[in-house]
């Protein structure tokens, strides 16, 4: 009997390895744009179903660490094979927009982007591929454009993810945005990683104080605060697998179809 036990559990703990090896894995696509390139991530099992879109700031610097600013990306394809693996977050499609390399921080600051973001972008990818809903979310000033752009238009953004936002520029103008925000509430997450100092934690706490005193609630506001997080595509890819699995949680796509 204790050897039938033994070569069970030796079956067993063969078994497991592979099932941990066995995440199928989604693709990714590259598409030129202007001057940039938008790098575009499918679900595993891609086919005929419809997948809300994740439209990503920084694309340079989330799936590939050859193109990233650190030579290490957040390697989201990864965070959403496992997510979606898991069945801890329903199945999207993530577009990764480069920035505009020097003119980065112009870029995420000015209105064109949102035009272009909307106009141009967004209509392409729904073009191309089965889409539903929209997302949008990054970090930094990546992060604060994409809360602005999410508060804006609520009715295409129905969830966002600022990831270390910068809360700092222009006064703290976002604040105030929040402050006069009228619409539906998009679903947010928020984090801030305690070694990017003080400051940074301070304005990561009081827009979450903004938010909440504008009615958000637990339901619909992720806060993270990463102790052991700084300012860095390590950071983020780190919580990556948190934020999808909160902006795209598998029991609303099971309640859409009906299961």
């Amino acid at each position: 009997m204790r050897t039938m036990r033994v070569t069970l559990r030796e079956t067993f703990a063969r078994m497991l390895p592979n099932r941990r090896r066995a995440v199928r894995r989604g693709t990714l696509e590259r598409i030129p744009f202007d001057d940039r390139q938008i790098t575009v991530y499918l679900p595993p099992g891609n086919g005929h179903r419809e997948y809300p879109v994740l439209f990503m700031q920084d694309g340079q610097n989330l799936f590939d660490d050859e193109r990233s600013f650190a030579r290490h990306s957040w390697r989201l394809h990864e965070a959403a094979d496992a997510a979606i693996g898991a069945r801890t977050a329903a199945p999207m499609i993530i577009a990764g927009i480069d920035h505009a390399d020097d003119a980065r921080i112009d870029e995420y600051t000015d209105d064109d982007y949102g035009r272009m973001l909307l106009e141009e972008i967004k209509p392409m990818i729904d073009a191309k591929y089965r889409t539903s809903g929209a997302a949008i979310g990054g970090s930094s000033l990546g992060g604060l454009v994409s809360l602005r752009l999410g508060l804006r238009h609520p009715e295409v953004f129905t969830a966002l993810a600022a990831m270390s936002p910068s809360v700092w520029w222009n006064d703290r103008v976002v604040l105030s945005e929040v402050d006069a925000f009228e619409g539906p509430r998009p679903r947010i997450w928020l984090d801030i990683g305690w070694r990017e100092g003080r400051k940074a934690l301070d304005d990561a706490r009081l827009l979450r104080d903004r938010l909440l005193a504008k009615g958000w609630t637990d339901a619909d506001l992720r806060y993270y605060e990463d102790r052991r997080g700084d300012h860095s595509e390590w950071a983020w890819g780190r919580r990556a697998k948190m934020m999808l699995e909160f902006l795209f949680p598998l029991r609303e796509l099971e309640r859409a179809n009906g299961s």
